[in-house]
């Protein structure tokens, strides 16, 4: 079904804006972390699309409250590409929208946070820093001027991105389902690498036979590095696929098995 053909203007970007630097991070959380965000900076563009209280709408509104992380520098690049495309093709672009999110939140993240959240302040402050600590004014000035430039770029990026979605869907509408499923192997990838990265459980525990101490950890990694995480992943993966069975509840188990194996000496980080 196609949507009702409406055009974004430019109030519609400037409260997009608005609504991304000022709420951006509201309703964070561990389960979908910037899921909820994401759906109040386009609600009530969605709502202009879709129309108040149809199907559509409500289809549309389940999909962007899905689990969502990326770089607060960056995040309007992927609600502009979105946009357009869902301006174009309506719900239809449903499973469209949510492979280009998955696959582009994790290059962002990473994009964004190394320039806008590690090397510009670095830079930027250091200098102003050693000129606020010497008593020249300009510093604090330079540091104001950082911070500005940053969020005037956030600010510009939304509509960049929103012509470069329309470029996407409406002259390269045949490149668009490769773009899509490359961008999902690309969240696919993320996520294992994530995987592999940021799950750090050991086995601790070194049963002994006889003098000889067996190294559990050990013996796992030459079969498979890593592999304690994949096997976590895997269990609660599992959980998931379970009826009455929620994400926060898998949240609850993990901690509550993981603080009794570390007591016991089982697990250890």
């Amino acid at each position: 079904m196609t949507n009702s053909k409406y055009k974004l203007t430019k109030k519609d970007f400037n409260q997009i804006n608005r609504r991304s630097l000022m709420g951006f991070q509201l309703g964070w959380n561990y389960e979908r972390m910037q899921g909820s965000g994401y759906l109040y900076t386009i609600l009530p563009q969605l709502r202009k699309i879709y129309g108040d209280d149809t199907p559509e709408l409500k289809a549309m509104m389940k999909t962007h409250t899905q689990f969502f992380n990326t770089s607060n520098f960056l995040n309007t690049l992927v609600t502009g590409i979105d946009l357009a495309i869902e301006e174009e093709e309506g719900v239809d672009a449903k499973e469209t929208v949510a492979g280009l999110k998955t696959g582009l939140m994790g290059p962002f993240a990473a994009i964004g946070d190394s320039i806008f959240g590690a090397l510009w302040p670095t830079i930027f402050g250091a200098v102003a820093a050693n000129m606020a600590v010497n008593g020249n004014p300009v510093g604090m000035l330079i540091w104001v001027l950082a911070n500005v430039l940053v969020m005037y770029f956030r600010w510009r990026q939304l509509e960049f991105a929103y012509k470069e979605g329309v470029s996407l869907v409406t002259t390269m509408q045949s490149k668009l389902t490769a773009i899509t499923d490359a961008a999902t192997v690309l969240g696919v990838f993320m996520v294992g690498a994530l995987i592999a990265t940021m799950i750090n459980v050991h086995i601790s525990w070194a049963p002994k036979i006889g003098e000889l101490s067996i190294d559990i950890q050990n013996s796992l990694d030459m079969i498979l590095p890593r592999l304690v995480p994949l096997a976590i992943v895997g269990m609660v993966y599992s959980l998931l696929g379970r009826k009455r069975m929620t994400s926060t509840k898998v949240i609850f188990i993990v901690l509550i098995v993981s603080v009794a194996l570390s007591a016991l000496g089982v697990i250890s980080k």
